[in-house]
């Protein structure tokens, strides 16, 4: 018996005084209304309405069963209102999750523009390098370097591929002088992510001097350069803060550091050779009914990506 459909029925039964009124108005048969009513004082195991051939009128109670039924089918009403707004206006409390380095430097004034354009969105955000179970912790949006953090059942788009840059400040550099040759990195005091490959040695493309291609022009090979690794921390904003520190020669994206090296605090070494790339990806549960404050956000993100494109593997 579908309990909430008897209650409706019941209740415009007693509405419409009959219950060939309430079957015109419901578009239903006579003899489904009346099933409906007598299956649900079966189930309830007590007679509701009292049933003449002119007359239909309330029991005890019926009376209060149908205050109670009214109640329940009002807040009801209220709810399925509630959430038609929700799904066609942008509001209540948005959770996003980022990686920091994005977060910090890029994230973190595009949030200022959504809150601007969208002012009843409450932002909760998580920066944080440990990965997240984004629906177990209730994530609506989450932030990542790469598809290895992101589970194959949600949906992500690769907003763009920064590359990674080698940095220092001019003062550590004054100190330490300015390493000339990629083999010169291996003396200098390096700021290291935590990757298991990168504790001991920095890969980056060189041109082999050596080997020629057909055309003519010199090879790319991919070096391996063994580094002295001062601090290691799985943190961006901390590395960051100690290459600002003078501490050593920084690896990081492009999107941690370019403020910095646009305002010289930071300086890039051999920007003529590539130290690779990241891959920055946003994800986000499922395409199917999002909220309007979920979709609003997304649709906004792209707009500041416009090479933003579903990946294959993540769908």
């Amino acid at each position: 018996m579908d309990r909430l459909q008897s209650m409706r029925i019941f209740s415009k039964v007693v509405e419409m005084g009959g219950f060939a009124r309430a079957a015109a108005a419901l578009d239903m048969s006579n003899a489904v209304v009346t099933r409906y009513v007598a299956d649900l004082e079966s189930h309830l195991g007590t007679r509701l309405l009292n049933r003449t051939t002119r007359k239909l009128s309330l029991t005890e109670t019926g009376h209060v069963y149908l205050e109670r039924v009214r109640q329940i089918l009002a807040d009801i009403e209220d709810a399925d209102a509630i959430a038609a707004i929700s799904a066609k206006k942008p509001s209540g409390t948005l959770r996003i999750y980022s990686v920091p380095g994005f977060g910090v430097s890029q994230l973190a004034p595009l949030l200022a523009l959504f809150a601007k354009k969208f002012p009843d969105v409450i932002l909760d955000i998580k920066i944080s390098s440990h990965p997240v179970d984004m629906v177990e912790e209730g994530i609506d949006v989450g932030f990542f370097l790469d598809l290895q953090k992101i589970d194959s059942s949600m949906v992500a788009r690769q907003l763009a591929t920064p590359d990674v840059m080698l940095c220092a400040t001019p003062e550590y550099l004054r100190v330490n002088g300015t390493p000339e040759t990629l083999d010169d990195i291996s003396r200098h005091r390096c700021l290291n992510y935590a990757f298991d490959f990168m504790r001991h040695n920095w890969m980056v493309h060189d041109w082999d001097t050596e080997e020629f291609s057909y055309a003519g022009k010199s090879k790319q090979v991919l070096k391996q350069i063994p580094v002295n690794s001062c601090v290691v921390s799985n943190n961006t904003a901390i590395l960051r803060e100690c290459a600002l520190a003078d501490m050593g020669l920084v690896l990081l994206s492009s999107y941690s550091l370019d403020n910095d090296i646009r305002s010289g605090r930071l300086i890039r070494l051999f920007p003529e050779h590539s130290f690779g790339s990241v891959s920055i990806f946003m994800a986000y549960p499922s395409r199917r009914l999002l909220s309007a404050k979920v979709r609003s956000f997304i649709n906004f993100i792209v707009e500041q990506f416009p090479h933003a494109g579903t990946h294959p593997s993540a769908q």
